[in-house]
């Protein structure tokens, strides 16, 4: 997610060319990397490499041929319910393995897909159009492989707000899940410590899950760590008050930015079979 020095840095570039400032945005909240951690490797392993290409419509680049990857993770059951991972920042779609492989064991197939700019997909610098693209594409390439499936979308952090986006503009979800959220980038910054300074006009990146989570026709579950340092538990709040019925928060006691998929597995679990009507995988047993 964004640094305190880059939120610095979008005040004192005010005065720069628009396309720089937004550049420099797209750079400082995205992060693209082909690179990840050493325990995403590792449950990366085994998964199954899936490409989707399609021909891009987003301003300059439309008619640019794309060419996402992803990791698709299987379940036995051909029935089984098939869930979208949206991944956040700095990390390809590897570093999200753990939290895939966890889903998994609750009962989704899982396809993760990295957006323009992250591991082997087409290289760019992901701005909020293109990785919505890049989402409604993985969407539809899901859709076409797997029409009987009831489909569902999970987005972590930043991913969370590309979920909000796709779900607020596709009428065949079965289900919205967000984790450590938030309601827009302007609200993020304002939590950092330098947060009084006027920056929201500058921000080209909104991400502005609050003025869309209204338009998502499912149910949406909305989760967050009380122990969030980087997005804090009331922004998480905040989006769910903003959504419609039928709707859940999850506030998991102890939970991180990272490990809250972790610490809260069984929370998950119980969320899931009540607000989805899914039972799933290892219900009744501990956590």
């Amino acid at each position: 997610m964004v640094t305190l020095a880059g939120v610095v840095l979008v005040v004192l570039g005010a005065q720069m060319g628009c396309a720089t400032l937004d550049e420099r945005q797209r750079s400082w909240i995205f992060q693209p990397s082909e690179r990840t951690w050493a325990g995403g490797l590792a449950a990366a392993e085994g998964m199954h490499d899936t490409w989707i290409e399609f021909d891009s419509k987003v301003g300059a680049r439309s008619g640019e041929p794309v060419k996402l990857h992803g990791l698709w993770l299987p379940q036995d059951d051909p029935n089984a319910p098939v869930l979208l991972y949206l991944h956040g920042a700095r990390y390809d779609v590897r570093g999200s393995a753990p939290r895939m492989r966890r889903m998994h064991e609750l009962g989704f197939a899982v396809l993760g897909v990295d957006y323009r700019g992250f591991g082997r997909s087409s290289k760019g610098l992901p701005s909020e159009e293109m990785a919505a693209e890049d989402a409604r594409a993985a969407w539809e390439w899901l859709g076409a492989q797997y029409p009987n499936q009831r489909r569902f979308i999970f987005g972590h952090s930043l991913g969370g707000a590309i979920g909000v986006q796709l779900a607020a503009h596709v009428r065949d979800e079965a289900g919205l899940i967000v984790e450590g959220s938030f309601t827009s980038i302007a609200d993020v910054v304002s939590t950092f410590r330098w947060g009084w300074l006027p920056v929201s006009p500058f921000i080209t990146q909104r991400f502005d899950s609050a003025s869309r989570v209204a338009e998502v026709g499912s149910p949406l579950l909305v989760v967050h760590g009380s122990n969030d340092s980087l997005i804090p538990s009331k922004l998480g709040q905040t989006l769910y008050e903003r959504a419609r019925e039928p709707k859940r928060f999850v506030l998991v006691e102890g939970g991180s930015h990272h490990n809250t998929n972790a610490v809260g597995q069984a929370q998950y679990r119980q969320a899931i079979a009540e607000l989805f009507g899914l039972r799933m995988a290892g219900a009744g047993a501990g956590s």
